[in-house]
């Protein structure tokens, strides 16, 4: 009996950790041409843009489920459409200050079919008008 329920769990465990190799990862479908950006010293109250390149490194059409900011005052905008194997587009940063300061915020890029979303930040210091 107790090499039969050996071999069960010797099976179930097996069989986890093969699924677990198989999981995509974002590495191997998105890379961005940068993963951090620093907009310096930027007016208070005055919204400033960045576009985060990316290109599709998988084999199949790549699709941004969702982006969603770490607060109200970032707002990304990604592509709708599935972007081709081999393609390039963008993910659009915006941000708006309303207390001056130094930030950081991030923007998590969650892509259909790889459980962890990617990070990518943009920084600066909001100074007074």
């Amino acid at each position: 009996m107790k090499q039969i329920l050996l071999l069960i769990a010797f099976f179930t465990f097996g069989s986890l950790g093969h699924a677990q190799d198989n999981a995509k990862k974002s590495e191997d479908l998105i890379r961005f041409k940068e993963m951090k950006f620093n907009f310096g010293k930027i007016k208070q109250g005055v919204p400033v843009n960045h576009d985060f390149e990316f290109t599709n490194v998988g084999t199949s059409p790549l699709t941004i489920e969702n982006a969603t900011a770490s607060c109200g005052c970032t707002t990304p905008a990604w592509p709708q459409a599935p972007v081709m194997a081999g393609k390039n587009e963008k993910i659009k940063a915006g941000y708006n200050a309303a207390a001056p300061g130094v930030f950081e915020k991030s923007i998590f890029v969650k892509v259909k079919g790889v459980d962890a979303p990617v990070e990518i930040k943009i920084t600066g210091e909001v100074v007074s008008n």
